[in-house]
């Protein structure tokens, strides 16, 4: 019998990919903890031969602990933009405790760049769902490497979404030429091609005698949005530009609604005195590119994955990427919080 693996997140944008990587040959059985087993997300996912979903709140102890009955391993993404940093600390710190109690092999956590860390604590670079991840990760490296496993799993922007918040759109003295406005400057950004991420997941799982300890930083490419806006122009054959913004200017854009609307929706909304607005929050995230405070080993990454999508514009060609929308983000699609489409 293949043993179980406990996914936490599975239905959004990142763990569907680790789901379906997980489960593509039969040797892990995958139980997917999800809010709504009747979500088309989780529709999908329990199509998929060796994987069953198991409603319930992933941050409600006494359902997790019957999620945690007869598991082997655990991936565990939690959604800072519904819960708020403050709770993604306790609930990442908690899950690691649930899986040591339970006695598992191998406990994988979601992890993100602790930016206020990098940027030596300038406020500047304060980011709720990135410094909530990044204090997770901290305590899981603190942890001993037996008798349970621990790897973590670091991620960065969404390749796919160059088709979400990451799209361009007409510039309005110029309809042929597509902007990509972002506040980043020249600096270079690292992308990660999902149906990578998911396989990395995978290899951190059957590998324990490389991963055991290990936190991969993973990436497609770093790339500065001039290049980007090449790539596009390259394979598609509409001319594009970068669009450096000041974070006054990306604000104004439409990308998000209401700026100074209270991330962190199921964690007492403007109620809670640590949660931040948007403005607040993706201001420190674009400082935290823009400064380029990060770096992955794409050496190690090769070495991992051969296969990996190497640069933005094999990952374009790969999936006929035309710079139309598309929905990516799982919270974008339920709630309808992170974005208003104005063109």
């Amino acid at each position: 019998m293949p043993e179980t693996v406990l996914v936490i997140g599975g239905t959004g944008a990142q763990g569907v990919p680790v789901v379906k990587a997980l489960a593509s040959d039969g040797k892990y059985a995958v139980r997917v903890l999800t809010r709504n087993a009747s979500s088309p997300e989780a529709k999908e996912l329990a199509a998929i031969p060796g994987v069953t979903i198991f409603e319930g709140d992933s941050y409600h102890e006494p359902t997790l602990l019957k999620a945690f009955e007869g598991v082997s391993y655990l991936f565990a993404n939690t959604n800072g933009f519904a819960i708020g940093e403050k709770a993604e600390v306790y609930w990442g710190t908690r899950l690691y405790e649930l899986s040591r109690q339970f006695g598992l092999k191998h406990f994988l956590y979601a992890g993100l760049e602790y930016a206020t860390r990098l940027g030596n604590y300038n406020p500047k670079y304060r980011t709720g769902h990135l410094d909530g991840k990044g204090k997770v990760v901290d305590f899981i490296a603190a942890q001993p490497t037996k008798p349970m496993a621990w790897s973590v799993l670091t991620s960065c922007l969404y390749m796919e979404g160059l088709s979400e918040l990451l799209r361009p759109f007409p510039n309005p003295s110029d309809p042929e030429t597509m902007l990509f406005a972002l506040p980043i400057g020249t600096a270079k950004m690292p992308l990660i091609y999902l149906e990578d991420y998911g396989s990395y997941a995978r290899w951190l799982f059957d590998h324990p005698e490389r991963s055991n300890g290990l936190e991969l930083h993973v990436g497609t490419e770093d790339i500065a949005w001039k290049d980007v806006a090449a790539a596009f122009t390259e394979v598609t054959g509409k001319k594009a530009t970068h669009w450096d913004v000041s974070l006054d200017e990306y604000f104004k854009l439409g990308i998000f609604p209401e700026p100074d609307a209270i991330v962190g929706r199921a964690a007492g909304g403007g109620n809670d005195s640590t949660l931040f607005t948007f403005r607040q929050n993706f201001s420190g995230f674009w400082n935290t590119w823009k400064d380029e405070l990060t770096k992955r080993d794409y050496a190690l990454l090769d070495d991992i994955l051969p296969t990996r999508v190497k640069s933005v514009k094999e990952w374009m060609v790969k999936v006929g990427y035309t710079g139309e929308p598309s929905s990516v983000l799982k919270d974008y699609r339920d709630q309808g919080f992170f974005a208003k489409d104005k063109q």
